[in-house]
C-alpha cells in the first residue's frame, strides 16, 4: 500500500471544507467592516484556529477580537460590572450593525448572545448541519501589547495574548511547511480517540514537541513518543499569561490514547521500513480511525478483536523487530 497517498487522504479528512473556510473568512471580514467604522473601536483582529490556519473539519466557530479605545470606555478593565457591560455593549452593537432584522451594515446575524468572554453570533438556520458562529470578543490593548478581555463569571478582566500564538504558529510553519497540516491531523486524532484534550491544548503540544522531519510518519512517531514523557504535565499558555490551556485534563483517558499512539506509530514506522506497508497502514488506522484508508485486503488479518482505538490493535502492536525507546524518545 502507498503510505504517502494514504496520508494525503488523511489530510483531506482533517482539513476543513474550502467553502466553509471561505464563508468563515467572509463573516469575519464582515465584522471588520462593520466595527472598524465605530468611533470607539480601534481595530478588529482575526483570532482562533482560522487565523492560525490550523482549523480542522468541521468549523464550529470563527473568532474575532474587537479592540475598543480605552478613552471611550474609561471604566472598562476594572473589576466589577464592566466585564458584563463590555459584552452587553458588543452584543447591542452587533444587533445594530449586523442584525438580521434591521442591521445598518448587513442583515445576517440572527442572534447575538453574550457569553463569558465573547458574544456568540448565530448566522445560520439551527437545522443547518454546516452551521457555525462568529465569536466576537471585546478587548482593550495593554501597554505591553497584550490584551485585557472580560470574564463575566468572575467579574474581572484577564490578560491574554492570542496574537503571540498566531505569530508562533506562523513562524513554525515558515520553518517547516508540514506543521499546520499536521496540527489539523492531530486535532482529528484527539477527537477520534476521545482523548479529553481540547484543540488548543493539542496545538500547543504540537508547538512544543513537533520535530521538523522530512516525512509525515516519522514526524508523528517522534511527536507521540515525545509527549508520552509529558503525560500529566500541564500544557501552558505559550504567551505565559493564562496558565494552563486546559484547567482539567483526564490524564488517565488522554494518557491511554497517547501511549497507544506512541507504540503504534513506532511499530508503523518499523513495519514500513521492513516493507510491510499493509501492516503499517493498519497501525496508522488504529491511531486515526476510519479517516486513514485501509490496505486493499483490509486490517482484519492484523486484528485481535479486542484492542484500543478504531481497530483492534492487540496483534498490530508488539510484533515489531525493533525495541521502541520510551524514556529517551527524541524531544524535537
Amino acid at each position: 500500500m502507498d503510505i504517502t497517498k494514504a496520508f494525503a487522504e488523511l489530510h483531506k479528512a482533517a482539513d476543513a471544507d474550502p467553502d466553509q473556510v471561505r464563508e468563515g473568512r467572509r463573516r469575519r471580514n464582515l465584522f471588520r467592516t462593520a466595527f472598524c467604522a465605530e468611533d470607539d473601536v480601534g481595530d478588529v483582529i482575526p483570532s482562533g484556529s482560522l487565523a492560525r490556519s490550523t482549523q480542522r473539519d468541521p468549523i464550529n466557530d470563527v473568532d474575532v477580537i474587537i479592540l475598543y479605545e480605552e478613552a471611550s470606555h474609561p471604566d472598562w478593565g476594572a473589576d466589577g460590572d464592566s466585564a458584563g457591560d463590555a459584552l452587553s455593549h458588543t452584543s447591542s452593537r452587533v444587533n445594530a450593525l449586523l442584525g438580521a432584522t434591521n442591521g445598518a451594515v448587513a442583515q445576517e446575524v440572527r442572534l447575538a448572545r453574550p457569553g463569558n468572554h465573547a458574544v456568540k453570533c448565530f448566522f445560520d438556520d439551527p437545522d443547518d448541519p454546516d452551521a457555525f458562529t462568529v465569536d466576537a470578543m471585546p478587548a482593550l490593548r495593554r501597554a505591553d501589547g497584550s490584551l485585557l478581555i472580560p470574564e463575566k463569571a468572575s467579574r474581572k478582566w484577564i490578560a491574554t495574548d492570542p496574537e503571540h500564538l498566531i505569530a508562533e504558529v506562523a513562524c513554525r510553519h515558515s520553518e517547516w511547511d508540514l506543521f499546520r497540516p499536521l496540527v489539523r491531523v492531530l486535532k482529528l486524532w484527539k477527537d477520534v480517540q476521545d482523548t479529553s484534550l481540547k484543540s488548543l491544548t493539542v496545538e500547543v503540544m504540537a508547538l512544543d514537541h513537533f520535530p521538523a522531519e522530512e516525512t509525515v510518519p516519522r514526524a508523528l512517531y517522534r511527536f507521540f513518543n515525545a509527549i508520552e514523557n509529558y503525560i500529566g504535565v500541564p500544557v501552558m499558555d505559550p504567551a505565559g499569561l493564562c496558565g494552563p490551556t486546559q484547567s482539567e485534563i483526564d490524564w488517565d483517558q488522554a494518557g491511554e490514547a497517547i501511549r497507544q499512539a506512541a507504540r503504534a506509530s513506532w511499530e508503523a514506522v518499523n513495519a514500513h521500513d521492513d516493507g510491510d506497508t499493509d501492516r503499517a497502514a493498519c497501525l496508522w488506522r488504529s491511531i486515526f480511525g476510519e479517516a486513514f484508508p485501509p490496505p486493499p485486503g483490509g486490517c482484519e488479518q492484523f486484528e485481535s478483536g479486542a484492542g484500543t482505538g478504531a481497530v483492534g490493535v492487540g496483534l498490530l502492536i508488539g510484533t515489531g523487530s525493533k525495541k521502541r525507546p520510551v524514556k529517551d524518545a527524541p524531544q524535537g
